[in-house]
Protein backbone atom coordinates (compact mmCIF):
# COMPACT_ATOMS: atom_id res chain seq x y z
CA UNK A 1 0.00 0.00 0.00
CA UNK A 2 1.32 3.22 -1.11
CA UNK A 3 2.25 5.86 2.00
CA UNK A 4 -0.75 8.77 2.29
CA UNK A 5 0.32 12.46 2.09
CA UNK A 6 -0.74 14.13 5.24
CA UNK A 7 -3.48 16.46 5.60
CA UNK A 8 -1.84 19.67 7.09
CA UNK A 9 -4.72 21.54 7.39
CA UNK A 10 -8.05 22.89 5.91
CA UNK A 11 -8.99 26.24 5.27
CA UNK A 12 -12.18 28.66 4.28
CA UNK A 13 -11.96 31.28 1.98
CA UNK A 14 -9.47 34.31 2.94
CA UNK A 15 -11.55 36.98 1.16
CA UNK A 16 -15.31 37.77 -0.30
CA UNK A 17 -15.31 40.21 -3.40
CA UNK A 18 -15.90 41.12 -6.64
CA UNK A 19 -13.93 41.20 -9.64
CA UNK A 20 -15.05 43.55 -11.85
CA UNK A 21 -18.91 43.42 -12.29
CA UNK A 22 -19.35 39.40 -13.67
CA UNK A 23 -17.31 37.65 -10.66
CA UNK A 24 -18.26 37.43 -7.18
CA UNK A 25 -15.75 34.93 -5.56
CA UNK A 26 -14.31 33.25 -2.77
CA UNK A 27 -10.63 33.64 -2.35
CA UNK A 28 -8.97 30.25 -1.56
CA UNK A 29 -5.67 31.60 -1.02
CA UNK A 30 -3.37 33.49 -0.61
CA UNK A 31 -5.87 35.58 0.92
CA UNK A 32 -5.84 32.71 3.87
CA UNK A 33 -2.50 33.03 4.29
CA UNK A 34 -1.55 29.78 2.30
CA UNK A 35 1.29 30.57 0.12
CA UNK A 36 4.62 27.86 0.06
CA UNK A 37 2.25 25.03 0.87
CA UNK A 38 0.32 25.35 -2.66
CA UNK A 39 3.51 26.46 -4.38
CA UNK A 40 3.58 26.29 -7.90
CA UNK A 41 -0.12 27.75 -7.42
CA UNK A 42 0.14 31.10 -6.90
CA UNK A 43 -4.35 32.02 -6.44
CA UNK A 44 -7.36 30.54 -6.48
CA UNK A 45 -10.72 32.52 -7.05
CA UNK A 46 -14.48 30.18 -7.21
CA UNK A 47 -16.79 32.65 -8.38
CA UNK A 48 -20.43 32.02 -7.92
CA UNK A 49 -22.55 29.58 -7.83
CA UNK A 50 -24.47 33.25 -8.02
CA UNK A 51 -27.87 33.62 -10.56
CA UNK A 52 -27.40 36.68 -13.11
CA UNK A 53 -31.08 38.53 -14.63
CA UNK A 54 -30.87 38.77 -17.79
CA UNK A 55 -28.89 42.00 -19.15
CA UNK A 56 -28.23 43.83 -22.29
CA UNK A 57 -24.77 44.39 -21.25
CA UNK A 58 -22.54 41.57 -20.56
CA UNK A 59 -20.60 41.19 -17.16
CA UNK A 60 -17.15 40.50 -16.37
CA UNK A 61 -13.45 42.38 -16.30
CA UNK A 62 -12.60 44.80 -18.59
CA UNK A 63 -9.26 45.01 -20.13
CA UNK A 64 -6.24 44.32 -17.34
CA UNK A 65 -2.51 42.89 -17.86
CA UNK A 66 -0.30 40.02 -16.77
CA UNK A 67 3.07 38.95 -16.48
CA UNK A 68 4.96 36.16 -15.38
CA UNK A 69 2.09 33.25 -14.70
CA UNK A 70 -0.22 31.50 -16.06
CA UNK A 71 -4.28 31.63 -15.62
CA UNK A 72 -6.70 28.63 -15.96
CA UNK A 73 -10.09 29.49 -16.32
CA UNK A 74 -12.72 26.04 -15.74
CA UNK A 75 -16.24 26.69 -16.35
CA UNK A 76 -18.93 24.38 -14.19
CA UNK A 77 -21.95 27.19 -15.91
CA UNK A 78 -22.69 30.21 -17.48
CA UNK A 79 -20.33 30.63 -20.54
CA UNK A 80 -17.30 33.27 -21.22
CA UNK A 81 -15.93 34.99 -23.47
CA UNK A 82 -12.01 35.70 -24.04
CA UNK A 83 -9.78 38.10 -26.14
CA UNK A 84 -6.45 39.27 -25.44
CA UNK A 85 -3.44 41.60 -26.80
CA UNK A 86 -1.81 38.89 -28.78
CA UNK A 87 -4.44 38.03 -30.72
CA UNK A 88 -6.23 35.04 -29.31
CA UNK A 89 -10.25 35.03 -28.27
CA UNK A 90 -12.49 32.09 -27.40
CA UNK A 91 -15.69 30.93 -25.70
CA UNK A 92 -15.45 29.03 -22.69
CA UNK A 93 -18.48 26.90 -21.87
CA UNK A 94 -19.64 24.66 -19.25
CA UNK A 95 -16.65 21.56 -19.31
CA UNK A 96 -14.55 23.90 -21.08
CA UNK A 97 -11.24 25.42 -19.93
CA UNK A 98 -8.90 28.23 -21.08
CA UNK A 99 -5.42 28.05 -19.97
CA UNK A 100 -3.49 31.21 -21.10
CA UNK A 101 0.18 31.66 -20.74
CA UNK A 102 0.99 35.41 -19.63
CA UNK A 103 4.57 35.37 -19.67
CA UNK A 104 6.06 38.52 -20.78
CA UNK A 105 2.90 39.96 -20.55
CA UNK A 106 -0.67 40.67 -22.33
CA UNK A 107 -4.12 42.33 -21.74
CA UNK A 108 -7.13 40.48 -22.13
CA UNK A 109 -10.71 40.66 -21.09
CA UNK A 110 -12.90 38.25 -19.54
CA UNK A 111 -16.66 38.61 -20.17
CA UNK A 112 -19.89 36.74 -19.55
CA UNK A 113 -20.98 35.55 -22.97
CA UNK A 114 -23.44 37.30 -25.09
CA UNK A 115 -26.14 34.77 -25.02
CA UNK A 116 -25.42 34.08 -21.53
CA UNK A 117 -25.62 38.20 -20.55
CA UNK A 118 -29.00 37.85 -22.95
CA UNK A 119 -31.04 35.13 -21.10
CA UNK A 120 -29.30 35.36 -17.78
CA UNK A 121 -28.41 32.18 -15.68
CA UNK A 122 -26.29 30.37 -13.07
CA UNK A 123 -22.69 31.41 -13.38
CA UNK A 124 -20.16 29.09 -11.86
CA UNK A 125 -16.20 29.73 -12.42
CA UNK A 126 -12.47 28.74 -11.29
CA UNK A 127 -9.49 30.93 -12.31
CA UNK A 128 -6.54 29.48 -10.97
CA UNK A 129 -3.20 31.12 -11.10
CA UNK A 130 -0.21 28.99 -11.89
CA UNK A 131 3.72 30.47 -11.09
CA UNK A 132 6.31 30.53 -13.94
CA UNK A 133 10.08 29.27 -13.60
CA UNK A 134 11.96 32.55 -14.24
CA UNK A 135 13.86 30.91 -17.36
CA UNK A 136 10.38 31.40 -18.99
CA UNK A 137 8.85 34.23 -17.13
CA UNK A 138 9.64 36.78 -20.26
CA UNK A 139 8.62 34.15 -22.91
CA UNK A 140 6.12 34.20 -25.64
CA UNK A 141 2.37 34.62 -24.37
CA UNK A 142 0.58 31.58 -24.96
CA UNK A 143 -2.99 30.46 -25.30
CA UNK A 144 -4.32 27.05 -25.13
CA UNK A 145 -8.31 26.42 -25.28
CA UNK A 146 -9.20 23.67 -24.36
CA UNK A 147 -12.85 21.83 -25.09
CA UNK A 148 -14.76 19.39 -22.66
CA UNK A 149 -14.17 17.22 -25.45
CA UNK A 150 -10.97 16.86 -25.38
CA UNK A 151 -10.67 16.24 -21.79
CA UNK A 152 -10.42 12.26 -20.94
CA UNK A 153 -11.79 11.07 -17.68
CA UNK A 154 -10.61 8.02 -15.42
CA UNK A 155 -14.32 6.33 -14.50
CA UNK A 156 -14.45 5.23 -11.13
CA UNK A 157 -17.95 3.78 -11.40
CA UNK A 158 -21.31 4.50 -10.29
CA UNK A 159 -21.38 8.02 -12.16
CA UNK A 160 -17.85 9.25 -10.25
CA UNK A 161 -15.25 10.31 -12.26
CA UNK A 162 -11.78 12.24 -12.92
CA UNK A 163 -11.42 14.74 -15.68
CA UNK A 164 -7.90 15.01 -16.38
CA UNK A 165 -7.44 18.30 -17.06
CA UNK A 166 -3.42 18.72 -16.52
CA UNK A 167 -0.92 15.44 -15.66
CA UNK A 168 -1.58 12.44 -15.58
CA UNK A 169 -3.72 9.97 -13.25
CA UNK A 170 -3.58 5.86 -14.06
CA UNK A 171 -2.26 6.35 -17.87
CA UNK A 172 -4.41 8.97 -18.58
CA UNK A 173 -2.76 12.11 -19.81
CA UNK A 174 -4.51 15.44 -19.24
CA UNK A 175 -4.18 18.23 -22.95
CA UNK A 176 -3.22 20.99 -21.04
CA UNK A 177 1.04 21.54 -21.68
CA UNK A 178 2.03 23.12 -19.13
CA UNK A 179 6.40 24.44 -18.19
CA UNK A 180 6.74 22.81 -14.51
CA UNK A 181 4.82 19.26 -13.50
CA UNK A 182 1.56 20.17 -12.32
CA UNK A 183 -2.25 18.24 -12.20
CA UNK A 184 -5.54 19.38 -12.63
CA UNK A 185 -7.82 16.82 -11.98
CA UNK A 186 -11.72 17.93 -11.87
CA UNK A 187 -13.43 15.11 -9.52
CA UNK A 188 -16.78 14.17 -9.12
CA UNK A 189 -17.98 11.77 -6.79
CA UNK A 190 -21.22 9.96 -6.09
CA UNK A 191 -22.88 9.54 -2.50
CA UNK A 192 -20.71 6.75 -0.71
CA UNK A 193 -17.93 6.63 -3.43
CA UNK A 194 -14.39 6.18 -2.18
CA UNK A 195 -11.54 6.13 -4.19
CA UNK A 196 -7.69 6.46 -3.75
CA UNK A 197 -5.59 8.61 -5.84
CA UNK A 198 -1.95 8.74 -6.50
CA UNK A 199 0.07 11.49 -6.63
CA UNK A 200 3.45 12.17 -6.74
CA UNK A 201 5.78 12.22 -4.41
CA UNK A 202 7.17 15.77 -3.58
CA UNK A 203 4.31 17.57 -5.08
CA UNK A 204 2.75 20.56 -2.94
CA UNK A 205 -0.76 19.29 -3.02
CA UNK A 206 -4.49 20.61 -2.39
CA UNK A 207 -7.94 19.62 -2.57
CA UNK A 208 -10.21 21.85 -3.22
CA UNK A 209 -13.94 21.07 -2.37
CA UNK A 210 -16.58 23.37 -4.16
CA UNK A 211 -19.83 21.52 -2.87
CA UNK A 212 -20.35 17.95 -0.81
CA UNK A 213 -19.08 16.32 1.98
CA UNK A 214 -15.53 14.57 1.59
CA UNK A 215 -13.39 12.19 4.57
CA UNK A 216 -9.38 12.57 3.75
CA UNK A 217 -7.68 9.29 4.01
CA UNK A 218 -10.40 7.83 6.45
CA UNK A 219 -9.66 10.25 9.22
CA UNK A 220 -10.05 14.28 8.21
CA UNK A 221 -13.74 15.83 7.48
CA UNK A 222 -14.11 18.63 4.94
CA UNK A 223 -17.71 19.42 4.35
CA UNK A 224 -19.61 22.16 2.64
CA UNK A 225 -18.50 24.81 -0.09
CA UNK A 226 -15.81 26.62 -0.38
CA UNK A 227 -12.97 24.73 1.35
CA UNK A 228 -9.37 23.71 0.77
CA UNK A 229 -7.17 21.16 1.98
CA UNK A 230 -3.43 21.10 2.10
CA UNK A 231 -1.57 17.90 2.11
CA UNK A 232 2.29 17.13 2.55
CA UNK A 233 4.62 17.16 -0.59
CA UNK A 234 5.78 13.51 1.40
CA UNK A 235 3.22 10.42 0.69
CA UNK A 236 1.84 9.52 -2.51
CA UNK A 237 -1.80 8.53 -2.35
CA UNK A 238 -4.97 10.17 -1.12
CA UNK A 239 -7.99 8.71 -0.02
CA UNK A 240 -11.11 9.77 -0.79
CA UNK A 241 -14.28 9.01 0.68
CA UNK A 242 -17.57 11.23 -0.71
CA UNK A 243 -20.34 11.31 2.37
CA UNK A 244 -22.91 13.37 -0.44
CA UNK A 245 -22.41 13.85 -4.07
CA UNK A 246 -19.15 15.68 -4.22
CA UNK A 247 -17.30 18.17 -6.67
CA UNK A 248 -13.64 19.20 -6.17
CA UNK A 249 -10.84 19.99 -7.94
CA UNK A 250 -7.21 18.81 -7.37
CA UNK A 251 -4.12 20.41 -7.26
CA UNK A 252 -0.51 18.78 -7.28
CA UNK A 253 2.36 20.36 -8.23
CA UNK A 254 6.31 20.71 -7.88
CA UNK A 255 7.19 23.40 -6.44
CA UNK A 256 9.28 25.93 -7.73
CA UNK A 257 12.36 26.96 -5.18
CA UNK A 258 12.51 30.78 -6.59
CA UNK A 259 11.37 33.99 -5.13
CA UNK A 260 8.27 35.19 -5.72
CA UNK A 261 7.41 39.01 -5.99
CA UNK A 262 4.26 39.73 -6.92
CA UNK A 263 2.23 43.52 -7.31
CA UNK A 264 -1.39 42.95 -8.43
CA UNK A 265 -1.59 41.23 -11.81
CA UNK A 266 1.86 40.50 -12.29
CA UNK A 267 4.72 37.94 -10.56
CA UNK A 268 7.75 37.86 -11.04
CA UNK A 269 11.08 37.55 -8.98
CA UNK A 270 12.33 40.93 -7.86
CA UNK A 271 10.75 44.31 -7.20
CA UNK A 272 12.71 45.75 -9.90
CA UNK A 273 11.04 43.29 -12.31
CA UNK A 274 7.77 44.54 -11.25
CA UNK A 275 8.97 47.81 -11.84
CA UNK A 276 9.63 47.20 -15.08
CA UNK A 277 6.04 45.25 -15.67
CA UNK A 278 4.37 48.18 -14.78
CA UNK A 279 6.13 50.38 -16.72
CA UNK A 280 6.35 48.38 -19.82
CA UNK A 281 2.43 47.72 -19.41
CA UNK A 282 2.15 51.88 -19.10
CA UNK A 283 4.07 52.22 -22.59
CA UNK A 284 2.11 50.21 -23.95
CA UNK A 285 4.26 47.31 -25.02
CA UNK A 286 2.32 44.29 -23.76
CA UNK A 287 -0.26 45.60 -26.19
CA UNK A 288 -3.89 46.80 -25.66
CA UNK A 289 -7.53 45.92 -27.04
CA UNK A 290 -9.14 47.27 -29.87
Amino acid sequence: MSARKTVLGVYGPGSNHWVGDGFPVRNLFPSNGLRDEINPFLMLDYAGPQHFPPSPQSHGVGEHPHRGFETVTIVYQGALEHRDSAGHSGTIFPGDVQWMTAASGVVHEEMHEKEFAKNGGTFEVVQLWVNLPKAVKMSQPRYQGITKEQIPSVDFGNGSYVRVIAGELQGTKGPAQTFTPVNVFDVRLKAGTKVELQIPAGHNTGVVLLKGDLVLNGVDSIRGEAKIATLSPEGTAIHLEAKEDTTLLLLSGEPIHEPVFSYGPFVMNTRDEIMQAVQDYQDGKMGHLS
